[in-house]
Formats: C-alpha cells, sequence, structure tokens
C-alpha cells in the first residue's frame, strides 16, 4: 500500500533529522506549512528549548496582504530579527520534509534577507 503525502513527508523528516540538529553555537531553523499557516522557530536541540519563533499568526504579519509566498517571506524575516536578538548569527536550516521550493523558499530567502547566515 503506498503512503499518504504526510507519512512520505514525515519519513523524510526523519531522514533530514538524522543529519541536522541544532547546538548552542548553530541552533536549527525548523519550518512547520499548513495548508493557510506557516511557523519557523530557532531550536537548540541539546537543551531543547525555542531561542526564537514566528509565524504567519502573529500580530503584525497576519495584518500584512500579499500572497502565501510574500507572507513567507515576512515571517522568514521576523524570525531573523528575533534570532539576531537573542544574540545568533548562523543556524542550520531543517525544511521538515517539505521540498524547498514556493512558501519555504521564500521562508528561507525572507531569513538571509533578514540577516541569517545558513
Amino acid at each position: 500500500m503506498a503512503l499518504t503525502k504526510n507519512q512520505r513527508r514525515l519519513r523524510i523528516k526523519s531522514r533530514i533529522r538524522k543529519v541536522v540538529s541544532g547546538t548552542e553555537a548553530r541552533p536549527r531553523l525548523a519550518v512547520y506549512r499548513s495548508n493557510k499557516e506557516i511557523y519557523a522557530q530557532v531550536v537548540d536541540d541539546v537543551t531543547g528549548k525555542t531561542l526564537a519563533a514566528a509565524s504567519s499568526r502573529d500580530k503584525d504579519i497576519t495584518s500584512a496582504k500579499g500572497t502565501k509566498s510574500e507572507i513567507a517571506a515576512l515571517v522568514g524575516k521576523a524570525v531573523a530579527e528575533k534570532s539576531i536578538k537573542a544574540g545568533i548569527n548562523t543556524i542550520s536550516f531543517d525544511r521538515g520534509g517539505y521540498q524547498y521550493h514556493g512558501r519555504v523558499k521564500s521562508l528561507a530567502e525572507g531569513a538571509r534577507e533578514g540577516g541569517l547566515k545558513f
């Protein structure tokens, strides 16, 4: 029996997580994408703490108009701004099993524009 889309994504996600892990010096930028929203958080996997987070449901981003990709870019800039305030400049990008195009790519480019290096 064939895998569902979500089962396939979770299998890819576990393969990615074997390689990508966040440390204190280089935390992980994790992305979750639902049909309507997009979420991003900077995680230190050693201590298991979220250092910075942003989503399309934040007040300043919710008021913005545009396509889902444009909003994803705003989320990327917001998470970059919050992580730089927390003293984080370099991260490792975790696409969460999603293909690197569309909203995930827009979020990554927005984070790069915001000043994060990865």
